[in-house]
């Protein structure tokens, strides 16, 4: 990336804030705001131990600024944590124990691209849930999922099976831009949030 993304930390308690912003401000991608700064930021981390009200309280008043993308580090991922946050606008989560710094900024540089993280058992759960709500609203909703071109269905198995943007224009010979507006397309055609909730959406239709 050639210029530095704003970043603002919110963190649960001082250490977790001091620890994060340590690990962030020798990064040449990332530009750690301070507090009166941080209507600037691109990116909002949150850094909590778990997702209890007062991390909600945050993350919803996050939620309306629409202009900034919003990931989580967290201790405690309970059951029903991920519907809540993924409500609020969180595109992506990493666990405090994989929480090393190069993961952390490869999270909030995917961020700045568009695009969501999530471990992979929390990317399964997300599809399940995305996928028992969407199967009732199609029907309702009238989306007709035949209208998919093979690549569109093409690119979202490999979505499904956990490639990214840079390895799905790899295996399939297109630009990393060809793939973007791909999604684009399904997404904005069946009126889906993101990719995720886009592969939730097909998986449950039987398409992949």
């Amino acid at each position: 990336m050639t210029t530095r993304v704003p970043v603002a930390v919110h963190a649960g308690d001082p250490l977790l804030h001091a620890g994060v912003t340590a690990q962030l401000r020798p990064r040449p991608e990332v530009d750690v705001l301070k507090l009166d700064e941080h209507e600037k930021a691109q990116v909002s981390l949150v850094v909590v131990d778990r997702v209890d009200d007062e991390a909600v309280l945050l993350l919803r008043r996050l939620q309306r600024t629409p202009s900034t993308r919003t990931g989580l580090i967290v201790g405690e991922f309970g059951q029903n944590a991920l519907r809540i946050v993924i409500e609020c606008g969180v595109s992506a989560v990493l666990r405090r124990v994989e929480a090393e710094q190069d993961r952390v900024v490869g999270l909030i540089t995917a961020l700045v691209r568009g695009e969501s993280v999530l471990p992979g058992d929390m990317l399964s759960r997300l599809l399940d849930h995305v996928g028992r709500l969407q199967r009732s609203s199609a029907d309702a909703q009238g989306f007709n999922l035949s209208t998919l071109t093979a690549r569109e269905v093409e690119v979202l198995r490999l979505i499904s099976e956990g490639f990214d943007t840079g390895e799905i224009a790899g295996k399939m010979s297109y630009s990393e831009r060809t793939v973007k507006n791909i999604l684009h397309e399904v997404t904005t055609r069946l009126q889906l949030r993101n990719r995720a909730h886009a592969v939730g959406h097909v998986m449950r239709q039987g398409l992949i």
